[in-house]
């Protein structure tokens, strides 16, 4: 029986088949409203711990009814690496048929797609939570997602003004230049957290902190946290997140993994309070931001429904435009 051929896609050619631009938001935004609205299957997330390096291994996937394509990846986090001079994050993606079950396409994309999928989240969340005339960005961290989730927030809100804080305080000057002048807008490196979030309409924060690295906000700010997707991490002081209208991701993973399992840990939220989820939200069946002085929160803990999404938006464009290698296993 002959196999239709499988493709492999490396990391150049996705990052010019999938840039972060509105389209991705838009795809991301569909998967999270098919996520609230369709019988999607989606397993708790896989993961592998090593921490005598730093390491951590994710394996997430999900069917989405009504996609061809399905993908499971393997999502590699390992935070001594910049010390080595090798990138925190790596991986790839396994495309199968949702048909067949054959494997389609291989995405050597090096984490790449999850940067990318986790940005336009962000921007979801930003679109659906934060206030339309929010003006001043604050990023708490300085890596790759703290570059890519304000790229992605420029997208939904016209940011005039980002400040940036750091541990290592030359990571958030070299943040800072290089922002500046990729967006067009002023970023400024501040010497602490506080500095950086007062007065600010959208704080995001973007690291693998084990304690609590935010611990207040001004009425009216939205908070994307999306640096805790395990237990050990807490970006968020829980108290911070019970006096404020939360949205999860995936309410049953936040619970386990998010911020919100520390704010649950600590009593000051119910374990089973039902609380909405951001696809809820788009599909309009939860509402969003109730006024002006609200401040919100999107507990972003990575989902398998991102990871097919992109991988299916990936495949597609690769098929239109004749990109990557084939060859038949």
């Amino acid at each position: 029986m002959n196999r239709p051929p499988v493709t492999i896609l490396t990391e150049t050619d996705l990052r010019a088949l999938v840039p972060l631009d509105l389209a991705a938001v838009d795809c991301i935004e569909a998967a999270f409203a098919a996520l609230a609205t369709k019988p999607v299957a989606m397993p708790e997330v896989l993961r592998l711990d090593i921490p005598e390096h730093r390491g951590e291994v994710d394996v997430k996937t999900a069917y989405i009814p009504g996609l061809d394509h399905f993908a499971i990846k393997i999502s590699p986090g390992f935070f001594g690496n910049p010390a080595l001079g090798l990138p925190s994050t790596n991986g790839m993606m396994v495309v199968l048929s949702a048909r067949t079950g054959l494997v389609e396409a291989l995405l050597l994309d090096n984490g790449y797609l999850t940067d990318t999928r986790t940005a336009a989240a962000g921007a979801v969340a930003a679109r659906h939570l934060a206030r339309k005339d929010a003006r001043v960005a604050a990023v708490l961290g300085a890596g790759m997602q703290a570059r890519m989730q304000l790229r992605a927030l420029t997208l939904v809100r016209g940011i005039g003004e980002a400040r940036v804080w750091a541990r290592d305080p030359a990571r958030a000057e070299a943040f800072a230049g290089e922002m500046s002048g990729a967006l067009e807008v002023p970023v400024t490196p501040v010497a602490t957290a506080e500095a950086a979030t007062k007065g600010a309409d959208v704080i995001l924060t973007t690291t693998p902190a084990p304690s609590p690295i935010l611990s207040d906000a001004d009425p009216g700010t939205h908070i994307t946290a999306m640096g805790s997707d395990a237990e050990h991490k807490n970006e968020l002081a829980p108290a911070l997140l019970a006096r404020a209208t939360y949205v999860a991701d995936r309410l049953a993973q936040t619970r386990r993994l998010g911020e919100l399992h520390h704010a649950v840990a600590a009593g000051l939220i119910p374990a089973d309070k039902d609380l909405p989820e951001l696809g809820q939200i788009v599909a309009g069946l939860a509402p969003g931001r109730p006024d002006a002085q609200a401040i919100t929160i999107a507990d972003l803990t990575g989902t398998g429904i991102q990871d097919t999404a992109i991988a299916a938006l990936a495949l597609t464009r690769a098929e239109a435009a004749g990109a990557g290698q084939r060859f038949t296993p």
